[in-house]
């Protein structure tokens, strides 16, 4: 064993313990161990002494293994010993948190790493759980000492469990479905973090038992051919099986390093040498790709955002939060049930060159049940620096008997060309380069005001959100970057030059993050521009690389606070009016995260506030209210929120087919009675249902308008944020006649 002593002893103890009762746990030591010390022994055999003492213990190594289950253990290297000593003393000196990985910290680091195993309650029983804690207090020590033992240990626990379930579930599968009964009343719970742990076997037999009558059922529902459920399901579970078997060192230290490092922030992340070329611990796909970043959920791979002008978001069907649970290659390829994969199986699985062709099955984010499914054909592309530039557009929105012209600019990440940069050319692409030329020729058009539209702007360059803040302020500080030390930097705009002092809104959503949200913040603290839309995403702190003996170590070294003292994380930048989001908080954003750093204050910057904005805040809330009551896409809108607030509050599926099918239809009517509501106020034909031919045709051909760049519906959010403009220069110009002196208005 690793950092052991001799190797008889260790096989001594571990023997000793065996008999006394907790061998389950150390049997893994023994297994690890019996390769080189059968060797050992043999040789020893012939010294003087030695014969009575190494024959027996040979016979009991041979006749303890002989019984025990054909599982290979998996044990750390020295190197591993090294990196997790290097870790853990990164973390505590340099990590923003300031935490000491002491008993607490152990003791977290524990129940994190067994929910990081087994987060549905599937494979540990309660008699598990009680073994596990021994290791409660000690894993600091341990670590600190470059002992790992209790992370592997309990890892060839799991695995074994593992192992042994998958193999009774293929083994077993025609009986188990054959006997389901669909009749009768019982239910399936959806989220497995809030039941206790299995009190023993029989008690996750029948939850195993639940889980697969819940995957048959939906199979069922989803019109899957009934002689193709088995063969489905055991294909799935041989290759769970399959990857079980290939979980090696690397895996086992990669998660328990994880498990460790969640604890002080979760974009604080350990990469294994194989995964250490991927800096975005999400698993963005490669450029060329579908340009989505993907997280793991339960035994899903779910969508956590798009790219930015990336294949996905450009055709336009996937969404975040969408679980993939299939790929094909190609128009007419097989899928691959992905469910219960890997993640870094599944990016590789979607990956691909440029100009070939991927087909996604999802299950919708909307959909409470996983028994409606979709197919999304995606072609692989590069994303492109070009695609990814600000673009412009002119609104004409209505103002009492005239029309006014307002610019929107459109920024769907902070880009700069650093290559071309740093080479000395002096047409290099930036954000900041491309809105200042957009600006200028929406000015000369007359726009009456501008909206930048920062929707899905996951952030970028820090440099071009201050670069790009000072298109819009004379000078000042944009930012303030708070190092682990306690040294705060101060960034922004330092020589007095031209901008825009025209009216401004901003427009964000919940995807917004990081250099959106500083760009975001700068414009509310100055006054300079009103913020509508959703609360942002909240990701206020920067990371950085450490390497490290094995792998590299992604820290979060420093955090992000606004000119005003406010921190952006955890809480985001919150908008003047509010619009609705069909984006849940307790699935998007930081505040999701678990072990997110907490939101904060430090000292304000002295700086300048351009205009009196909040003193117009409640009139524009209250006008907003008003239209918005008697807008048809805004209600529907606000009907869709509702809708999949309601969807999420599901806490279990009946497993009853018929009450199955209910529940899937009330969805379907109360989906279809919001269409027609919309519909109807738009004076359009209503719908007898949602597969009607008629609405797929209108969705076909808005998606060739989409693409064609010819008419679409109209996007009220954006649509909405004109609006607000349009009413604060209103209530301007009223302010402003009101204060004019009569002889003044007469002139």
């Amino acid at each position: 064993m690793p950092g052991g002593g001799s190797k008889f002893a260790t096989v001594w103890v571990a023997i000793s313990c065996w008999t006394a009762g907790d061998g389950a746990l150390h049997l893994t030591v023994i297994i690890a161990e019996v390769t080189s010390l059968t060797t050992a022994i043999a040789r020893s055999i012939t010294r003087p002494g030695w014969l009575p003492v190494t024959f027996g213990t040979l016979l009991a190594v041979l006749a303890l293994t002989a019984s025990l289950p054909a599982l290979s253990a998996i044990a750390y290297t020295d190197s591993q010993r090294e990196t997790i000593v290097e870790l853990v003393e990164q973390l505590e000196q340099r990590h923003y948190a300031k935490l000491t990985y002491d008993d607490q910290l152990s003791s977290m680091h524990l129940d994190n790493y067994i929910v990081s195993l087994d987060a549905g309650k599937m494979f540990f029983t309660a008699s598990d759980l009680a073994d596990f804690e021994r290791y409660r207090r000690t894993m600091d020590e341990d670590l600190h000492a470059g002992n790992l033992e209790a992370g592997f240990a309990i890892f060839n626990r799991f695995q074994q469990r593992l192992e042994q379930r998958l193999s009774s579930i293929v083994d077993g599968l025609d009986a188990t479905v054959a006997a389901m009964d669909f009749t009768i009343e019982e239910d399936y719970f959806l989220d497995g973090e809030d039941r206790p742990w299995a009190a023993d076997d029989a008690e996750l037999d029948d939850r195993w038992r639940r889980h697969l009558k819940n995957q048959v059922l939906s199979l069922r529902l989803a019109e899957k051919d009934e002689a193709e459920i088995v063969p489905t399901l055991t294909k799935r579970y041989r290759n769970q099986l399959k990857r079980v078997k290939q979980y090696n060192h690397e895996d086992v230290f990669e998660i328990y390093a994880n498990a460790l490092t969640e604890l002080y922030d979760p974009h604080t992340n350990y990469l294994s040498p194989r995964r250490s070329e991927n800096f975005n611990i999400n698993m963005s796909l490669s450029l060329e790709g579908i340009g989505a970043v993907l997280q793991i959920e339960d035994e899903y791979t779910k969508v956590a955002r798009l790219v930015a002008a990336g294949p996905a978001d450009k055709q336009g069907e996937l969404r975040p939060s969408d679980r993939i649970i299939g790929v094909a290659q190609g128009e007419d390829g097989e899928f691959e049930d992905v469910i219960g994969w890997r993640l870094d199986e599944v990016v590789e699985l979607i990956r691909g060159p440029k100009g070939s062709t991927v087909r996604l099955q999802v299950i919708p984010a909307k959909s409470p049940t996983a028994d409606i499914r979709k197919e999304i054909t995606i072609v692989r592309n590069q994303v492109k620096l070009e695609e990814q530039s600000a673009q412009k557009e002119v609104l004409e929105v209505p103002a009492g008997d005239t029309t006014m012209k307002i610019g929107v600019i459109d920024i769907p990440a902070f880009y700069i060309d650093f290559d071309a940069m740093r080479r000395g050319e002096e047409e290099y692409k930036s954000t900041t380069r491309d809105v200042r030329k957009l600006l200028g020729e929406l000015q000369e058009d007359g726009v009456d005001g501008i909206v930048i539209d920062l929707r899905h702007n996951g952030g970028g360059s820090l440099q071009e959100a201050n670069e790009l803040t000072g298109l819009f302020i004379e000078y000042g500080p944009t930012v303030q970057i708070r190092h682990s030390s306690r040294r705060v930097w101060r960034d922004g705009k330092r020589v007095r030059t031209p901008y825009y002092d025209g009216p401004l809104v901003v427009l964000i959503n919940r995807l917004s993050a990081s250099a959106s949200e500083i760009f975001a913040g700068a414009i509310q603290d100055y006054q300079r521009g009103i913020i509508v839309g959703d609360r942002s995403f909240g990701k206020g702190t920067v990371q950085t690389m450490v390497p490290l003996t094995e792998g590299q170590l992604k820290l979060t070294e420093s955090k992000f606070y606004r000119i005003s003292g406010d921190s952006t994380q955890h809480r985001g930048v919150v908008p003047d009016v509010s619009f609705p989001s069909l984006f849940d908080p307790e699935q998007i954003g930081e505040s999701a995260l678990d072990h997110a750093l907490s939101w904060d204050q430090i000292n304000p910057v002295r700086h300048r506030r351009y205009d009196d904005v909040a003193s117009v805040i409640p009139e524009i809330t209250e006008m907003f209210r008003d239209r918005s009551i008697n807008n048809p896409e805004f209600v529907y809108l606000e009907e869709q929120v509702g809708m999949a607030d309601e969807a999420r509050s599901i806490k279990s599926l009946p497993l009853n087919e018929q009450a199955r099918i209910a529940m899937r239809e009330e969805q379907e009517r109360k989906a279809l009675a919001i269409e027609n509501r919309r519909r109807a106020a738009l004076g359009e034909e209503l719908l007898s249902a949602l597969e009607d031919e008629e609405l797929l045709e209108e969705d076909e051909a808005a998606a060739e308008d989409l693409a064609e760049g010819e008419d679409k519906r109209p996007d009220v959010l954006l649509t909405e944020a004109g609006n607000v403009l349009v009413d604060a220069l209103l209530l301007r110009q009223q302010r402003f006649a009101q204060h004019t002196p009569r002889a003044a208005q007469e002139d």
